[in-house]
């Protein structure tokens, strides 16, 4: 039987329910009942699901924890350079979460020694992914593990899934990672002074850079050492070629947990949208749960968009993603124009 049509599948994670390559993989069963063809691409915005997004080969390292006890980390090694995730070694979950953190003491160092090992194993073009950290230390561990030199005629790129700039990163993200007021104020301060220290030091403002802010400045310290700071979404479509991908296709599936104004600042689904808006490709956002009063005005105008929470309940939404994503994509795609 002849296609009936092209579906592209770039949706990003629904977090704690669904990772994007399983949400992928339910749009591309639903094509295929249907009798279309599907390309999945899941996707992500620099944050967790970076590395699963981007693929590689797999390659594991022993590093320091946020909190200083040893994890094991994993990171990809593709055929343009490798893959680091600093949530795989200094990540908030692997902290315990706020209530098992310890915002001050919390250090990049493990992921410095991630990056590290990728140049031991000869990658000379590293992308680091930022999302999820436990750690508001400025890079400063990270820096620490790396030296001054260690990135010298290394290409360096940071997938930012964030926009902040350095010193805001305390107050911003501060509570998150379990900081008290007294904390935030004390890591305020840090930042403000590291900043002073890497202007002294390695002749970058990082105050001002945006992104810097990005993994409790994290971003800022690999900035200071050569790193250029990318929005995460961007570093992720360009190592997929996704708008080249969206050529000859009839629909765009994307989607995530949850539609906010987020959504629309830098992350996944924002992106994708833009990028089928360009190719002048009809999109169908399926998503967990939508926020509306607090989306910008006009950014669903020419959007399918579909609430799993409204259309099965709360429960079976967050229970059975994966089918009720395929169930949605099935029927939008029989109600489509030579979708039968």
């Amino acid at each position: 039987m002849a296609s009936r049509g092209r579906v592209l599948a770039a949706p990003d994670k629904f977090r704690g329910t669904a990772t994007a390559s399983q949400v992928a993989a339910a749009v591309a069963a639903a094509a295929a009942r249907s009798g279309w063809e599907c390309d999945e691409v899941p996707v992500a915005d620099g944050g967790e699901g970076t590395l699963e997004a981007l693929g590689g080969r797999l390659r594991r390292a022993r590093v320091r924890g946020p909190l200083g006890d040893p994890v094991d980390a994993e990171w990809r090694m593709r055929d343009d350079g490798a893959v680091v995730e600093m949530a795989r070694a200094s990540g908030l979950t692997l902290a315990g979460g706020p209530d098992g953190n310890d915002p001050v003491q919390a250090t990049t160092y493990g992921t410095g020694e991630l990056v590290a090992t990728a140049l031991d194993e000869g990658a000379r073009r590293v992308i680091v992914a930022v999302g999820g950290s436990a750690t508001t230390d400025g890079g400063l561990g990270c820096v620490t593990a790396l030296g001054p030199r260690r990135l010298r005629g290394i290409d360096v790129t940071v997938a930012c899934d964030v926009e902040i700039p350095f010193v805001e990163a305390a107050q911003e993200f501060g509570p998150q990672k379990g900081a008290t007021p007294a904390q935030v104020a004390l890591l305020r301060r840090r930042l403000e002074r590291l900043a002073q220290v890497y202007e002294r030091d390695y002749g970058v403002d990082v105050r001002q850079l945006p992104g810097s802010g990005a993994a409790g400045g994290l971003a800022g310290g690999l900035a200071v050492l050569g790193a250029a700071l990318v929005p995460g979404f961007d570093v992720v479509a360009d190592a997929l070629s996704l708008a080249e991908r969206m050529q000859d296709i009839d629909l765009v599936v994307t989607g995530e947990g949850f539609l906010d104004a987020q959504s629309f600042a830098g992350k996944a689904v924002g992106g994708v949208v833009e990028l089928a808006r360009d190719a002048e490709v009809p999109v169908l956002v399926v998503v967990g749960d939508i926020y509306a009063d607090e989306l910008p005005g006009g950014v669903l105008d020419g959007l399918e968009v579909v609430s799993l929470v409204e259309r099965f309940g709360s429960e079976r939404a967050r229970a059975d993603v994966t089918s009720c994503v395929e169930e949605v994509v099935a029927e939008a795609l029989r109600s489509r124009a030579g979708g039968g």
